[in-house]
């Protein structure tokens, strides 16, 4: 048989199977190996999470897993107290002192890579954390940190955590607006950020752009600069002002400097995570310390099988939860090497990627199948010309996976040795929360699998009833679980109404009355294998990350020459979803190139680059019930040009057809 007619013949085994057991080898030698932790933690809950809380260092014991006596205000591990900072550091110093924490790579491939050893990144937290003690943060106040993926980002995230101040990290492509957002709800008077960073080989100045945002910001700031680029920022002309201090000076001056860790106790906050809502605000999800570290480690060691001789692999921004999750907290408090790359996949080539895992010997990879997606578009030929071999487990996040493309990752860069774990969860989860435990469970192409031990999730129809196998409806979590958000930042009416007031009973003392809605949809299979079909709220999944529709309705209108706009998502074959952008304008103003560049950079300016529109269609009319809401769905429709259905309840029904030629004509 020659080597074409091998692949046609595994191509089509693949495509023919459904199921997949967990390789023996990995089996063998996984972190969780017995399938009865699901009956057992479900026996033994809530108590059974103090599997998590163990694989933490407690100054003092807490005293009950769980407060439920105030739902849904849900405390964990109540009356303990810990530092994430020295759970993450020092507890590791006698044993892993000399081994690498952090792997970073920079974008540039004739740049030098940085490698930190547990003592180094250590030193360089404590003498951070000394140095933002003297700029005048105490416990308690939030820091903000608008930084790209360097190596300077999760060690001033570990600083603040070791003096006790939580840190609000905003992801380094949001606009100056998004910063200014940010650090006004947070009431952040304190900034950490660079000069720029390399994009495609280019540098980029990012430093003017969080200037434009501190403009916005109401308090007195005092921001310190990471001299990111040296030399080649030159060209940019930073000159710091009399409120900003350089992040390299400022450690020169507190060299050898050693903090003692703030006690904290588990409920206090550790960080802030904003996340694109429903009404256009960002909501600013509150983490806390015990709890969230805990689910962190736990899901780290059960699901990504991390072991401190590891080198861990997670391709996430910081700037999002899966960083701070499984690139930070999760790996460093499990004493193993997490690695970091500054650049994109496909510079300066399509095998950059794999020739990172090459090189630094990866033992998982954890990526999003927005990536995968693209990967299979650009060929096996790259991932097949390098020796990954190294890698045993893989992972996908952010957003359902298909089953061709889960198969194609399956085949081409874990060579069917490697299990694969799907996870969904959220940033309000904290961590996974549907997903195989690799070692036990089969796994199912394009299901995420069961929920894990002791997460109690259920699939339900309207009126929160269970629905039957192979049924659409709405996922619920039924119980509390360690790692969840506690309330958002000043603003508990929200927390309760966004995230528990659809399925609740809000009068209710009883936790068991409390439900926790994501918003998302999902069908579940007779084995309890649950499929995630997408979100049934005004927030759309570009490559993973969540854009609120009115956030970016609100960009699009405040843009001369246009009077309204609706927003929805369309199916793309790499990003997932696209932002398709509705547009009527204004009387006196054409409907132009012009204006739709403008409406472009209006988006771009306002939210970042990710929410670029992928189409900007004019009409004049929106497609609108009796009641004058908006139909989405026909617009969703429109752009995915599925089949319209039903439009007898429009007000303007013969709209429809107007907006159809407009979308294929452009």
């Amino acid at each position: 048989m020659s080597g074409t007619d091998e692949e046609a013949e595994l191509e089509a085994r693949l495509a023919d199977q459904d199921v997949f057991e967990p390789p023996e080898a990995f089996s063998r030698q996984a972190n969780v190996t017995d399938s009865d932790i699901y009956e057992e933690f479900e026996e033994n809950w809530p108590d059974c999470w103090e599997a998590a809380a163990d694989l933490l260092e407690w100054e003092s014991s807490y005293d009950r897993v769980l407060d439920d006596d105030d739902p849904p205000f849900f405390e964990w591990f109540t009356g303990g107290e810990l530092n994430a900072s020295a759970n993450c550091l020092d507890r590791h110093l006698a044993d892993r002192g000399d081994e690498a924490a952090i792997e970073w790579v920079g974008e540039p491939v004739d740049e030098e890579n940085r490698t930190y050893t547990y003592a180094e990144l250590h030193r360089e937290v404590n003498e951070a954390a000394a140095a933002l003690r003297d700029l005048g943060v105490e416990e308690d106040d939030v820091v903000t940190m608008y930084m790209p993926m360097i190596p300077e980002l999760p060690v001033m995230m570990l600083a603040c955590a070791r003096i006790g101040a939580p840190h609000s990290v905003v992801f380094a492509g949001f606009s100056a607006d998004a910063l200014a957002t940010r650090m006004n709800s947070a009431d952040s008077e304190y900034l950490i950020t660079c000069d720029g960073y390399y994009r495609r080989g280019d540098p980029l100045d990012h430093l003017s752009k969080a200037n434009e945002g501190l403009a916005g910001v109401d308090s007195e700031t005092t921001t310190v600069v990471v001299d990111r680029l040296g030399p080649n920022g030159d060209d940019f002309g930073h000159d710091l002002g009399n409120d900003q201090v350089d992040y390299g000076d400022l450690l020169a001056d507190h060299e050898g400097a050693e903090v003692d860790p703030v006690t904290r106790d588990a409920e206090d906050m550790l960080f802030l995570m904003y996340t694109s809502g429903t009404t256009g605000k960002p909501k600013g999800v509150k983490h806390t310390t015990g709890g969230y570290l805990a689910w962190a480690s736990w899901t780290s060691q059960a699901v990504l099988d991390v072991k401190p001789e590891d080198t861990y692999f997670c391709s996430a921004d910081i700037g999002w939860i899966t960083g701070h999750s499984y690139i930070v907290y999760g790996p460093l408090a499990l004493g193993t090497t997490t690695m970091m790359y500054e650049g994109t996949p496909d510079h300066p080539d399509r095998d950059r990627l794999w020739e990172i895992i090459e090189e630094h010997e990866a033992t998982q990879l954890y990526t999003a199948p927005t990536a995968i997606r693209a990967f299979m578009k650009w060929g096996a030929e790259y991932p097949d010309a390098h020796d990954l071999s190294s890698l045993r487990l893989l992972g996908t996040v952010g957003e359902p996976i298909n089953p061709r493309a889960w198969k194609w990752y399956y085949k081409h860069i874990g060579d069917e040795d490697c299990p694969i774990v799907d996870t969904w969860w959220q940033t309000e989860t904290g961590g996974m929360m549907i997903t195989t435990l690799p070692g036990i469970a089969d796994m199912k192409p394009g299901s995420a699998g069961p929920p894990l031990p002791g997460v109690d999730v259920r699939i339900v129809d309207t009126a929160g009833e269970e629905i039957g196998a192979g049924e659409a409806g709405y996922l619920t979590v039924q119980k509390p679980w360690p790692g969840m958000l506690r309330t958002l930042y000043n603003n508990d009416e929200r927390y309760i109404e966004e995230y528990w007031a659809e399925y609740s009973d809000v009068d209710s003392d009883d936790p068991d009355d409390w439900v926790y809605f994501p918003e998302d949809g999902a069908k579940i299979d007779d084995d309890g294998y649950i499929t995630v079909l997408g979100r049934v709220d005004d927030v759309i999944n570009v490559s993973g990350h969540r854009l609120g529709t009115m956030e970016i309705e609100s960009a699009i209108v405040g843009v001369e020459g246009v009077a309204e706009a609706a927003v929805v998502g369309g199916d793309h074959e790499i990003k997932g979803e696209a932002v398709y952008a509705y547009v009527i304008t204004e009387e006196g103003y054409e409907e132009t190139d012009e204006l739709r560049d403008r409406i472009v950079a209006g988006v771009e300016d306002a939210i970042g680059p990710i929410a670029r529109p992928e189409q900007v269609v004019f009409t004049p009319e929106l497609p609108k019930t009796r009641s004058g809401k908006i139909m989405r769905r026909l617009l969703e429709n429109i752009a995915n040009e599925e089949e319209l259905g039903n439009t007898s309840t429009l007000r303007n029904p013969e709209v429809v057809a107007d907006i159809q030629e407009s979308v294929q004509g452009d």
